[in-house]
């Protein structure tokens, strides 16, 4: 099975606009890179009942399909943000300091105070508050910052208990995990970068992906659709996209028909798909290949 990659990404400023989210192409840059591709994205603002919920749903994608999700945002320690305690709930786990984190959240206050000119006072009520930013659900791994120390973490999804009823995954099946990193760019597209590496560098370019597609001139979706459903019945490895538009200025009103998948069998499929559109007599511009 083609492994599945999700986001998350929290925050009231994006979803009021104060802030315009760049997470999203950035994580298709960067797994795109590795031959992989994101397959959805979720946003939720700053409400502890629906990350809550969200995060609800990532652990069970990651549990029952090996999903891989990214969780951008909300892991500080001011009263907004809410992601680390949500993490717990949806897990069903306690919150606890990690010993880890609390060393790397000291040595990042060391670094500041020595900056500064000023000595650490490790029992200071501000530098005693930082060390919540380590306090994670139980059972949590840490995901190192290059940018100041300040790691984020990662939790797997564990199966369901063999006594509910539900086998156990065989040790061959891939467990999904949930990654937590800041919302700051700087620190989390480093972070996320580490975690594609690192934790699975095992599927770069073992999953390539190309797209084939073609400029449909003056048609509509609605004549080309049987074309779409007899495509991916007969390759059931590549998905079909149709994209119109009513008023790009060289086409005019068109449709971007194609195919993408894994490269041979979009290679099987894009001929076929022209012959179909043959049949048509439709009018065919360009053809693209990504």
């Amino acid at each position: 099975m083609p492994q599945h990659f999700g986001l998350i990404i929290v925050g009231d400023e994006i979803l009021s606009g104060k802030r315009a989210d760049k997470h999203l192409s950035k994580a298709i840059e960067l797994l795109g890179a590795r031959g992989l591709q994101v397959s959805y994205a979720d946003y939720v603002g700053d409400d502890p009942e629906r990350i809550t919920a969200t995060l609800v749903r990532a652990f069970a994608a990651a549990r029952d399909r090996g999903d891989v999700v990214f969780s951008f945002g909300g892991i500080g320690a001011t009263p907004d943000d809410h992601t680390r305690q949500c993490a717990a709930r949806a897990l069903g786990a306690e919150l606890a300091l990690h010993p880890e984190a609390k060393a790397l959240i000291g040595e990042r206050m060391q670094d500041v105070a020595r900056e500064l000119g000023v000595p650490y006072e490790p029992e200071r009520h501000d530098n005693i508050h930082r060390l919540n930013m380590g306090v994670f659900p139980v059972g949590a791994s840490i995901i190192p910052n290059p940018y100041n120390k300040i790691p984020g973490f990662f939790c797997s999804a564990c199966a369901p208990e063999t006594a509910a009823g539900v086998a156990p995954k065989a040790a061959s099946e891939p467990v999904g995990r949930v990654y937590f990193v800041p919302g700051f760019p700087v620190m989390a597209w480093p972070m996320l970068e580490w975690v594609l590496d690192t934790h699975y560098g095992h599927l770069h370019q073992h999953q390539a992906y190309a797209e084939k597609s073609v400029i449909v001139i003056g048609s509509m979706e609605a004549m080309l659709t049987p074309l779409m459903i007899e495509l991916e019945a007969r390759h059931p490895g590549v998905k079909v996209f149709s994209l119109p538009s009513v008023d790009h200025p060289q086409y005019g009103r068109h449709i971007e028909l194609g195919v993408k998948g894994a490269p041979t069998e979009v290679n099987s499929a894009y001929p076929a798909l022209l012959a179909g559109l043959h049949r048509f007599n439709v009018q065919l511009g360009p053809e693209l290949v990504r």
